[in-house]
């Protein structure tokens, strides 16, 4: 069971994320979403896009996918699960500590 009041760092979501972009690794994950579960298991299914298909790469709406910047979005908190876990889903008055990042304010506040 754990300690008591200790969670992990990230969500069951985006470790599913993960996992599937190390199974599929010439594939990018551009989302996912809960399926279902049950008392041991919870299912999501994870969206993934071939980058290097010439049909992805003609496609105006999602060929964005296809540049160098987005290799390897999971594992750099770009989907949507990951910018939860990061604390990105909140703007404005409030959200001044998590934005860029909570690392980039801890490294402003010290000098």
């Amino acid at each position: 069971m754990g300690v008591a009041k200790f969670k992990p760092a990230k969500s069951k979501r985006l470790i599913a994320e993960e996992r599937a972009a190390k199974s599929f690794p010439n594939l990018e994950v551009l989302n996912s979403y809960w399926v279902g579960e049950d008392g041991r298991y919870k299912w999501f299914e994870v969206v993934m896009v071939d980058p290097y298909h010439p049909a992805v790469q003609s496609d105006k709406d999602i060929n964005w996918i296809c540049g160098k910047p987005h290799r390897s979005r999971v594992f750099r908190g770009l989907t949507s699960a990951g910018k939860e876990v990061r604390g990105l889903r909140h703007r404005g008055s409030g959200a001044e500590k998590a934005r860029p990042s909570r690392r980039a304010v801890r490294e402003r506040r010290k000098g």
